[in-house]
């Protein structure tokens, strides 16, 4: 009876859930489902087909099926103590569970040819371990949904970033075009639809990655919604879909979210507004105020501000909400936007009474997102001041003896020569000089801890 029984419920059984019609319904192709098996089946389509042989049908097309559905409800009724906890083969009672089918199975398939040599153990002791098991598996899904959820907040506060950058970038092209002429307004038009270009480029990365992350939360948070759901069955009813429910469970997701963002994610600042004077009139051949070397904010620490035009760093006392992008550095600097592997170059810094202020050059693989010693065995060649002492940034740090305080120090780096000096303007005197070979792109570096006194770079200096 119970191979009869298996036998009957195989030909009265929907193809998409596999379970016995419920409320089956039969397409123009002869096949038949459950109804709303079918509607699950369509919901996102524009072209209904049979889930069996991918035929073209249309929900007008399809037919209730009485007779079967009568028959199907009577198999349900009448087979329902079988199904539940009984071998459908033997037609015994199921009370040993075997870990290698991950099945229920009675003492007869358990003694079977079958199971020889198979891990099994008494239904009341697998339970326990089995549903451990299944709430390990939950316990996980539900952690890579909490990272997808903190992922998503993240992404939204980047695009948020990126947006401020380019209103604030807009703000000062305005500013800046408004005081050129009439003809000009032509060149004003084309910066600003390249910084747009860039804003929606980089946006639509973020938003990409957002709707990735949503794709993701929403077939997580359905998984463990129907995990749980499972797990409040019977024993018997959840042992038989123990196996389905961990291959539901089997999510390939990475543990980890993809929210590392790569370098280059915000708005580029200093191609759309670093030393943008000089770029304008440059085309009308007219003498214009230059920075050769300009801040990039993108690597600014969050306990700075720099101004509009890039070239003055102010110490904040409070840090920042800032982005923590790769570039970035932690705890405190900021590096110049253009790195150099050759030639040399050389910037001016207003120090004025600042009292608290580093300056040098830094390797374009410097740490930034942990404390290094300011010397150039961790990428930095630098001088400092700081209480009332000039040192260079070399081992054990060696004082710098000057007859009066320098209002103005000039960098400058002979990426061929390997050398870095420092020079005091107002004097015209040399400071320190470092000799090293340099690998790979160096980038001005930029430090202050005073709140007296912001660092300022000079215009109309020239590179070589």
């Amino acid at each position: 009876m119970a191979a009869s029984l298996s036998l009957l419920e195989e030909h009265l059984s929907c193809p998409v859930c596999c379970d016995i019609f419920r409320n089956p319904v039969v397409l123009k192709c002869s096949h038949s489902f459950c109804e709303e098996c079918l509607q699950k089946y369509w919901k996102d389509m524009e072209n209904p087909l049979c889930p069996a042989c991918r035929a073209e049908c249309s929900s007008e097309e399809q037919g209730l099926s009485l007779a079967l559905k009568s028959l199907c409800d009577s198999l349900q009724k009448g087979g329902e103590k079988i199904r539940s906890d009984t071998c459908r083969l033997h037609g015994e009672k199921m009370k040993i569970f075997c870990f290698d089918d991950k099945q229920p199975i009675c003492v007869v398939c358990y003694t079977s040819k079958k199971h020889k040599g198979h891990t099994c153990y008494p239904i009341e002791e697998a339970v326990p371990d089995l549903k451990s098991e299944i709430q390990a598996v939950v316990s996980t899904l539900k952690n890579k949904l909490a990272n997808r959820n903190a992922a998503k907040m993240g992404h939204q506060s980047w695009e948020e970033h990126i947006k401020g950058q380019a209103q604030r970038a807009e703000e000062q092209i305005r500013r800046e075009f408004k005081k050129l002429q009439q003809f000009l307004e032509e060149e004003e038009t084309a910066r600003i639809a390249t910084l747009r270009e860039e804003e929606q480029k980089k946006s639509e990365v973020m938003r990409e990655r957002a709707e990735t992350l949503a794709r993701e939360i929403t077939i997580l948070s359905e998984t463990v919604v129907a995990v749980d759901k499972e797990m409040e069955v019977d024993n018997i009813t959840f042992l038989k879909n123990y196996k389905a429910i961990l291959n539901r469970a089997d999510c390939t997701f990475p543990d980890t979210a993809d929210t590392e963002v790569v370098s280059g994610a915000l708005i580029d600042m200093a191609k759309h507004v670093g030393s943008l004077k000089f770029k304008v009139w440059e085309k009308m051949l007219e003498f214009v105020d230059y920075t050769p070397v300009i801040m990039d904010p993108n690597t600014m620490s969050s306990k700075f501000t720099l101004s509009d035009d890039l070239t003055t760093m102010t110490y904040c006392d409070e840090r920042q909400s800032l982005p923590d992008n790769p570039e970035r550095f932690l705890n405190v600097g900021v590096l110049g936007s253009e790195g150099y592997s050759k030639g040399t170059h050389y910037w001016d810094v207003d120090v004025g009474d600042n009292d608290n202020w580093i300056l040098g050059v830094a390797k374009e693989s410097i740490p930034r997102k942990t404390q290094v010693k300011m010397e150039p065995r961790s990428g930095l060649w630098i001088i400092k001041y700081i209480c009332g002492k000039y040192k260079a940034g070399i081992k054990s740090y060696v004082q710098i003896v000057v007859d009066e305080s320098p209002r103005v120090i000039r960098v400058q780096l002979d990426c061929n020569r390997g050398e870095v000096k420092f020079f005091d303007l107002t004097k015209n005197t040399t400071l320190c000089t470092f000799k090293d070979k340099f690998t790979e792109k160096m980038f001005p570096y930029f430090n202050s801890g005073s709140g007296i006194c912001p660092l300022r770079l000079l215009g109309k200096a020239k590179t070589g």
